[in-house]
């Protein structure tokens, strides 16, 4: 198949899978009713009050209920009104209830300030989660609950089987601390062979050729011996690939190389190691290899530390790569990353759980068929694996894979931060 349709298949692949998340999406349900309570939906415009903020009524009673962030970390302030009159905030009594996404559950209560209550505690981000109000002012008790959503979607499990979306529980891992290092590969000196005649002569034939696959004991070339001029056939030390011939028919020979062979089973990455890290790199220490051009993969050990051929301070490592394969060819440039510390983490998730939401690295959280964006503070990473040091805790579940959907549907959807 040509580049070019192998671009139009991706094309509408990726048409596909936005259609179906589209069609198989919904909003969260915003609306939570019980007998006695006010009930107010997202799934509207709110009512606002002078302040911005969502108004919440009962009878001639009002509270209006703002979120500031604007130079302090976000606090909750409420405003209270009667008969459209403001009252002082030391006569009213009030907690929020939030219970935010997969059981976490936040209370706040109030002191009065000015001309409005403020929260004691810092309310964190997201700000998402469903909401109970409580009020107590001269004698009688107001109640109203409420859903205010932010980075939050459903996506019913048809969809993401169809899209590739998978999780995983969050769990202590291992960060891996890696080394750069740079070379190429070699045959693996300890499989090159000279092969020479046993004794001089004249060459009567040659059976093989430069880049000719071998095998041990297979004949190579025929001498004639000086002394008895008898013919005796010279033969390959070891299988391998004949990567030299000095041999012709009619010359003589005596104790020259007449051929060399070398088995590419096995070869050799010579990495030079930069005096930085000379400290750091140590036999036996595990090393991932790629091909410069990607084309070849593989691991392995560092088996020896060597004193290059430059100067004193110039190193290189050692390691034995197997080549039964044959992916890996002489002279080919490689990169390698040395694993040269390991340190265990309570939570480390894949990078590929990772996206960004507003201006916070996040992480989406599921429960059934919804999913949450959620702010997460990052540790140490490896490339491969990050460290989370705020935001979740052991046992949630998170989109590890094809993440970038989810964020793309809740971008869809216009989840706003609106207080």
């Amino acid at each position: 198949m040509n580049s070019k349709h192998v671009l139009i298949k991706y094309f509408f692949m990726l048409i596909s899978v936005a259609a179906l998340l589209s069609a198989c999406s919904k909003s969260p349900s915003n609306t939570h009713h019980a007998e006695g309570e006010h009930a107010e939906s997202d799934a509207v415009e709110f009512e606002r009050g002078p302040h911005n903020g969502r108004l919440l009524r009962d009878g001639d009673f009002a509270i209006e209920i703002t979120i500031f962030e604007k130079g302090v970390p976000p606090e909750f302030r409420v405003y209270a009104t009667d008969k459209n009159k403001p009252i002082d905030p030391a006569t009213l009594h009030l907690t929020i209830e939030l219970a935010r996404f997969a059981g976490v559950a936040d209370q706040h209560r109030f002191t009065a300030k000015d001309d409005y209550l403020v929260s004691t505690a810092e309310v964190y981000e997201p700000h998402s989660f469903d909401v109970t109000v409580t009020a107590e002012y001269q004698g009688r008790r107001h109640r109203w609950t409420y859903a205010a959503y932010e980075g939050r979607t459903v996506i019913n499990a048809a969809a993401t089987q169809a899209s590739g979306i998978q999780t995983a529980t969050v769990g202590p891992g291992v960060i891996e601390e890696r080394i750069a290092l740079y070379g190429a590969i070699q045959p693996d000196a300890t499989r090159v062979r000279s092969v020479i005649a046993r004794f001089p002569g004249v060459i009567r034939t040659v059976d093989i050729d430069v880049g000719a696959h071998v095998r041990a004991g297979q004949t190579l070339a025929r001498v004639e011996s000086n002394e008895s001029l008898q013919t005796y056939a010279v033969t390959a030390p070891i299988a391998g690939m004949v990567i030299r011939r000095s041999a012709n028919s009619g010359e003589t020979t005596a104790a020259q190389s007449l051929f060399e062979i070398a088995d590419y089973s096995q070869v050799w990455a010579i990495l030079n190691v930069f005096p930085r890290d000379r400290a750091r790199i140590q036999v036996g220490q595990s090393i991932a290899i790629r091909a410069a051009d990607g084309a070849a993969i593989g691991t392995g050990s560092i088996a020896a530390i060597n004193v290059g051929a430059g100067t004193s301070s110039s190193l290189n490592a050692r390691v034995v790569l197997d080549n039964r394969d044959g992916q890996w060819t002489p002279g080919q440039f490689v990169n390698a990353d040395v694993i040269v510390a390991a340190t265990n983490a309570p939570l480390v998730l894949p990078m590929s759980a990772l996206q960004t939401f507003r201006n916070w690295n996040v992480v989406f959280l599921n429960a059934g068929e919804t999913y949450q964006a959620q702010p997460v503070e990052l540790g140490n990473s490896d490339g491969k694996n990050v460290a989370i040091t705020r935001g979740l805790t052991a046992g949630m579940s998170v989109v590890i894979t094809n993440s970038y959907l989810i964020k793309a549907d809740i971008e869809k959807s216009g989840a706003s931060h609106d207080h």
